[in-house]
């Protein structure tokens, strides 16, 4: 029988779940409703605009936005329909695909940002006092590290 999780280590991990579901429902609605875009294309804006070049292959830039290759895909045609994203070949290699952000998806960036960042001062940000967000970011950067390690692959013996 596995090992039981302390009741200190179950309810901060409810504690987690539950406020990233409710942070990121209102920060998806407040988009939705001040800038007509889903949260997702916000992320994947940000994350091309933020690349040096303006353009990251899909598989990195679902890294970046915490999406299958496959949720990534669907969101990227509905993106490039609406003209803020361009895929392009990988000129070094072929079988690669890149995303690139297009003038209008700047603008739209630009357009989001403050939607966002007001969204994550009011619902995040506003309820920790210094101490507790540098609490949060270490133990959670501590997580991602971790998980980060041990998602390498391991060298054949």
């Amino acid at each position: 029988m596995p090992e039981r999780l302390s009741e200190t280590a179950l309810t901060a991990w409810r504690a987690f779940l539950g406020s990233y579901a409710v942070v990121r429902d209102q920060l998806e609605r407040e988009m939705a409703d001040e800038r007509g875009i889903p949260l997702s294309w916000y992320e994947v804006l940000l994350q091309l605009s933020q690349s040096p070049a303006g353009y990251l292959r899909m598989q990195q830039l679902a890294e970046g936005v915490f999406l299958s290759k496959s949720g990534l895909s669907q969101v990227a045609t509905r993106m490039e329909a609406a003209g803020l994203i361009k895929r392009e070949l990988c000129p070094s290699d072929r079988r690669g695909v890149n995303a690139v952000i297009t003038p209008a998806g700047r603008t739209t960036l630009r357009g989001a940002a403050g939607v966002h960042l007001r969204g994550i001062r009011a619902h995040f940000a506003s309820h920790l006092d210094a101490a507790e967000v540098a609490a949060v970011s270490r133990a959670l950067g501590k997580i991602a590290a971790a998980e980060a390690r041990s998602a390498r692959p391991r060298p054949a013996p």
